[in-house]
């Protein structure tokens, strides 16, 4: 799925990385905590956080991470966006919360399947 079809799927607003919505991502993330992140987000994956600061940005470009999803309509500030767009990190900004996001993904790269 790309990028572009993942913020159709969660009803998202690619804030940042306009550039890259054709990025594929093959799964999800969800996590809060920045070290765990580092340590076990896969390569390529869509982190679901509702972390809202420029060390979610370092964090994701050190993990490879293929786009960060902030959920709940939460307030993404200017310098988040600023890095990310240096950082070629796309950020996506959804009204829902983290579990419609992280089923939505599941369902759209599995299929529904386990």
């Amino acid at each position: 799925m790309t990028i572009n079809d993942l913020a159709d799927c969660i009803q998202g607003t690619l804030l940042s990385g306009t550039i890259y919505k054709n990025r594929e991502i093959t799964t999800g993330y969800c996590c809060d905590l920045l070290s765990r992140v580092m340590a076990q987000a896969p390569a390529g994956c869509a982190w679901v956080t509702v972390l809202a600061n420029v060390n979610v940005i370092a964090v994701a470009e050190l993990a490879e991470i293929g786009c960060v999803i902030l959920p709940e309509d939460i307030p993404v500030p200017e310098s988040m966006i600023s890095r990310a767009e240096k950082e070629n990190i796309p950020i996506i900004s959804s009204g829902m919360d983290s579990y419609e996001i992280s089923w939505r993904i599941h369902e759209a790269i599995t299929g529904g399947k386990n």
